[in-house]
């Protein structure tokens, strides 16, 4: 305990003073010699770099149409500001270190294999981030000293970071483990596995649209992608990967089949927000940080795996009708990912509860809504829409615990694997591979097969099987994070531009559908005895003040350098979508 002590306290001290120049630490504040030749002192250097993973973050999804807030505003994005800027070059100048120094020690040959291991996927990781905000940047792979050394080092190509990106995790497989067993106290930590299925998003990333815009799907790199994408779907499902069972359970029953790689979060030690973001404000610590918008309520597709205004959908209906039962004959994961007015909520325990968000008849942390027989204005007219977030909720939290929320993080799981698997597979012509996938999504989802056994998937070509698999990633993986990022490699950032954002009043009424008294509705709803079919719906756009549209411009396929980062490094060029001369692509 006191050398994982002394451990924490000097990297403590690295993080505390740092000499800028590519946002290099000074690492003189300890001794190589005494950490690296100290399996429990070189462990806890690199447990200091896990942090770099993330955690539950409720607010990934405002990027995109799936919730509530203006995120991209003109001029949000700026040469001189830090909004979309990676330059972790702080975070690689410790990797290197530790690669650099490990090999150096004492300690056992399998200590050294893991240590590398580990770091050499994490400085893949972090290049690997930099170059999607970015494009190519300076794959710095020794540690620089910040007296002896050139630190003014030019930017790498694109391409050239790709390579040393594959290679430095192709070393890294080759010194895990494949797969550690969720039972070993080396749990959370990577492995080959989660090594293998990052590689293969790597590739996938290489072949996009994104960097090769003049040929974005007949480039040589899909095929590339789609070997890698295939190895990892098939290996993985060799060590053991697969579906939950239940879509409800991918990360509230943690260590699952499914579960790829996770934060390992425990209470009190390490807790998250991810709850106090999501619930309502009368079952949390304040309102709501995060809420859906009925723009992507209306995504979801029925129960027969059809849009609401197909035609060959059976439960097709016009849209006046379905803003009035949206909530019926739907994907069952719109069940388990979303929170309604007058949905059975069983939230802090409350196994009777029901979820209001009526102006005049739900808690005022919870209203949303202009009916002025209300009698009251709203306050959550500018963050709410009369949804909230059911998805990796956990429930059982009472309102004072909701800061206890302590479920592992998923960074990635196996869906992601094998839809990532699933898109190159239809860009190398390999239609029937890509729907047996989204077929194998979609029965775990609960959507009926249909006569044809399709889950109503009707896409023929490579283009429709294109859109189908883009549509099948934004409900399976909503709130998680991935659609803006899926839109923005896909060059397809233009949906989302010049895009509202709309929400639902709800207002209670009497079976012959006259606007019920609002105090009988109040006392109702006290009672839990107001249902979804006794309130009438209206569309309200969200928010009602400030900013109402979104702006994203073509230029934030590559986000620019910041300025002063540049003007620190005259060997460092800024992208030519942002004035300068740098090709951020693959051409």
């Amino acid at each position: 305990m006191k050398k994982t002590l002394l451990a924490i306290l000097l990297l403590g001290g690295m993080f505390a003073s740092c000499k800028k120049v590519l946002d290099i630490d000074d690492l003189e504040s300890y001794s190589p010699e005494q950490v690296w030749n100290d399996e429990n002192l070189a462990n806890a250097f690199v447990s200091n770099l896990y942090p770099l993973f993330g955690n539950w973050s409720t607010g990934l999804e405002q990027k995109s149409e799936q919730m509530a807030g203006i995120f991209f505003f003109p001029d949000r994005i700026t040469i001189n500001n830090d909004e979309f800027k990676r330059w972790d070059y702080n975070r690689i100048r410790l990797i290197n270190e530790a690669i650099t120094q490990v090999v150096k020690g004492s300690l056992k040959q399998e200590v050294k294999d893991r240590i590398l291991g580990q770091a050499l996927f994490m400085r893949a990781y972090i290049y690997f981030d930099m170059v999607v905000h970015h494009g190519g940047v300076p794959y710095v792979t020794v540690p620089q000293d910040r007296y002896k050394d050139d630190l003014f080092v030019p930017r790498n190509t694109t391409k050239e970071c790709y390579d040393l990106i594959i290679k430095d995790i192709d070393d890294a497989i080759a010194k895990l483990p494949p797969k550690i067993a969720t039972s070993s106290a080396d749990y959370g930590r990577i492995d080959g596995g989660f090594a293998l299925a990052f590689k293969a998003k790597v590739l996938l990333y290489k072949a996009s649209p994104q960097f090769n815009p003049s040929n974005p799907w007949g480039n040589a790199y899909w095929a590339e992608a789609y070997t890698a994408n295939k190895k990892a779907y098939d290996d993985m499902k060799l060590l053991g990967y697969k579906l939950a069972d239940d879509y409800s359970n991918i990360a509230l029953v943690e260590k699952g089949t499914e579960t790829v790689f996770a934060v390992v979060n425990q209470y009190p030690n390490k807790t998250t927000e991810w709850d106090n973001g999501v619930r309502p404000g009368s079952e949390s610590r304040g309102p709501a940080s995060a809420v859906p918008t009925w723009d992507f309520v209306k995504t979801f597709p029925m129960k027969d795996g059809k849009k609401y205004n197909d035609p060959a959908s059976a439960y097709h209906k016009t849209d006046a009708v379905f803003l009035q039962n949206y909530w019926k004959d739907r994907d069952p994961r719109f069940n388990k990912s979303v929170v309604w007015n007058g949905k059975p909520y069983a939230v802090s325990g409350k196994t009777d509860k029901r979820q209001y968000t009526s102006l005049g008849i739900a808690h005022e942390l919870d209203d949303y809504g202009i009916n002025p027989k209300a009698q009251i204005n709203s306050t959550n007219l500018d963050r709410y829409t009369g949804f909230f977030v059911l998805k990796n909720s956990l429930l059982r939290l009472k309102q004072a615990e909701v800061q206890q929320y302590d479920v592992d993080f998923v960074l990635m799981r196996f869906a992601e694997v094998m839809l990532n698997y699933a898109e190159t597979a239809n860009e190398t012509g390999r239609i029937a591979e890509a729907l047996d996938i989204l077929k194998q999504i979609r029965l775990r989802a609960g959507i009926e097969p249909g006569a044809d056994g399709n889950y109503g998937i009707a896409a023929t070509t490579r283009e429709q099987m294109r859109e189908a698999i883009l549509e099948e990633r934004n409900i399976e993986f909503c709130f998680e994070g991935q659609r803006f990022w899926d839109l923005r490699r896909l060059r397809k950032l233009d949906r989302l531009n010049n895009i509202t954002k709309w929400g639902v009043e709800a207002i209670a009424i009497n079976p012959d559908g006259t606007d019920m008294l609002i105090s009988e509705a109040r006392t109702k709803a006290n009672a839990n005895q107001l249902t979804e079919e006794n309130f009438k719906y209206s569309l309200l756009q969200v928010p009602r003040s400030g900013v109402k549209v979104t702006t994203v411009p073509d230029t934030y396929y590559f986000f620019p350098i910041k300025k002063d980062v540049l003007d620190r490094n005259p060997k460092l060029q800024q992208n030519n979508n942002w004035g300068g001369t740098f090709n951020p692509t693959m051409e």
